[in-house]
């Protein structure tokens, strides 16, 4: 979706109260049908409140993994306005995405939905017009709503934005460079809901004044990287593009505070899904699914500063959000608020969260269920190395660990995006294998956390209505990329034969976009 003028959508409020005025509406075809499910999908807000509400801002980085920032323990990544927000705000330890791909992560959490649950599972996909998203809810209970970035959702999200920004020339090319003028030009008499999205840190890079920020003789490479030139400047350049998104944050930031808005503002920062590079972007461990998860909320004089160590997944996003506005959770939410952990540190919450890998360049099928203290997997196609998306498989880093793949001088950890066939089933402690290398499963004994986790996995695949279908999408690039005759990787050559041809998507042969159980919690 792009618009090349700033627009005001002057969309029919599918939420009408007595005090709001009828628009006209390009999705009126659809209303007919999405009416009798608004009616039966949502209540009225808990009595008048006395204060106003908070203005709610989310930040969503593109492909930063939860440990890249320096308020996650980063030493190398400079992130100074993010870790001061993080000083006078909560960060959160355990936040898991529901998928490491782009659009349907976006999806997810905008909805408060699973991915197969909101009709978009695989990569590039739209929800159908009829879905009910964060903004939407906001807009129609008074909220000024304001997208700038990157969009990457569909119609239906749209709908709930009074203005969309989404033109690069704009934004600029991190998506970035509109963000103070949106806090400049927000209205006075109502509070703001704002969806910042950045293209950063998404490949490829390009220079810009945050260029060279970071030494490549200064950085640590990750153990399951290959610590060569290549490598090191591909990290560097990600590292900059983060410097750019914190930028921007600051310059929000001092523009709240010029407006004397800050205090009364909710700021989420947060990321889609993990770096772009190998072992990380699209896979379902903690360098995919694990998310960097900042909150400043004004009311929680006595948690700021700390880190929670709670549970939460990005299906609660949208539920506190709405919570924190004042608004009633509606049933189409499959998330839960938190709020209460804002305000109380030792407060318990979720005891699982789960997360699904689909189709994203390549066809694939994973289903992940994790407590605090083990992960398990079962992946459905194990016959297919886990080599990345496309992005991450052109990129330097990949081009060295498959060099040292071919000289034999690569580690077994290296090596793992290699490995094919991979085990049907994996079973990690996160507390002694933070990167999820040594799979429980390969021993003699299965260990009894096992089953535990393993049920609860089944019993959410089943009452969210996720099925395996016969027919998923195929690949779409060769998982190996060709040269041409000059030696040079095009895009051309790298398409495989099933290109732009779909399957069926996890979750439609249950009509899962009408669940709206949420599973075991």
């Amino acid at each position: 979706m792009v618009m090349n003028k700033k627009k005001k959508l002057n969309c029919q409020n599918t939420f009408k109260t007595k005090s709001m005025k009828k628009t006209r509406s390009p999705y009126i075809f659809s209303y007919f049908f999405s009416a009798l499910l608004i009616i039966q999908s949502y209540s009225c807000s808990k009595g008048k409140n006395k204060k106003s509400p908070p203005n709610l801002i989310v930040f969503i980085a593109d492909d930063v993994s939860w440990d890249d920032l320096g308020c996650y323990g980063n030493d190398y990544v400079q992130s100074p306005n993010i870790d001061l927000l993080a000083k006078d705000g909560i960060v959160f330890k355990n936040a898991y995405l529901t998928t490491s791909s782009c659009s349907p992560s976006r999806n997810s959490i905008i909805t408060g939905r699973y991915p197969h649950n909101t009709g978009a599972a695989e990569l590039h996909t739209m929800p159908p017009i009829d879905m009910i998203s964060l903004p939407e809810i906001l807009k129609s209970k008074g909220y000024f709503t304001l997208q700038a970035g990157k969009f990457h959702m569909g119609d239906y999200a749209l709908r709930g934005f009074d203005e969309v920004h989404d033109d690069r020339k704009i934004n600029g090319k991190g998506g970035e460079e509109y963000w103070e003028k949106a806090i400049e030009n927000s209205p006075n008499n109502k509070p703001f809901f704002m969806w910042f999205a950045s293209y950063d840190a998404h490949r490829t890079w390009g220079k810009n004044q945050f260029t060279g920020t970071h030494n490549v003789n200064e950085i640590k490479v990750p153990e399951y990287l290959i610590d060569g030139p290549e490598t090191r400047l591909d990290l560097v350049n990600y590292y900059d593009e983060i410097t750019r998104f914190d930028y921007y944050i600051g310059e929000v930031v001092k523009k709240l505070k010029e407006k004397g808005a800050y205090e009364n503002t909710v700021i989420v920062i947060m990321a889609d899904n993990g770096r772009p590079f190998p072992h990380s972007k699209t896979r379902v461990n903690h360098q995919g699914v694990k998310t960097p998860f900042i909150i400043h909320y004004p009311e929680a004089i006595a948690t700021r500063n700390t880190v929670n160590e709670s549970l939460i997944s990005a299906v609660d996003i949208a539920p506190t959000l709405i919570d924190l506005a004042g608004i009633d959770p509606i049933d189409r939410f499959q998330g839960v608020s938190f709020k209460k952990l804002l305000l109380s540190a030792t407060d318990r919450f979720r005891n699982y969260v789960f997360a699904e890998h689909n189709w994203h360049d390549y066809e694939a099928y994973e289903r992940m269920v994790s407590n605090k203290n083990y992960m398990y997997i079962k992946n459905e196609r194990p016959q297919f190395a886990q080599r990345g998306p496309l992005d991450a498989v052109n990129s330097p880093t990949y081009t060295e660990l498959k060099k040292a793949l071919k000289d034999g001088l690569i580690t077994e950890r290296q090596a793992d995006i290699f490995l094919a066939p991979r085990p049907n089933e994996e079973l990690y402690d996160l507390t002694k294998d933070p990167y999820q290398f040594n799979n429980l499963m390969l021993g003699s004994e299965k260990p009894k956390i096992y089953f535990t986790l393993k049920q609860k996995l089944e019993e959410w695949s089943i009452a969210t209505g996720d099925n395996l279908p016969e027919n998923l999408t195929k690949d779409w690039y060769l998982r190996e990329p060709v040269n041409n005759t000059n030696g040079m990787k095009t895009k051309t050559s790298n398409k495989a034969k099933n290109y732009s041809i779909r399957g069926e998507m996890p979750g439609f042969a249950k009509n899962a976009t009408r669940i709206n159980e949420k599973g075991p919690f």
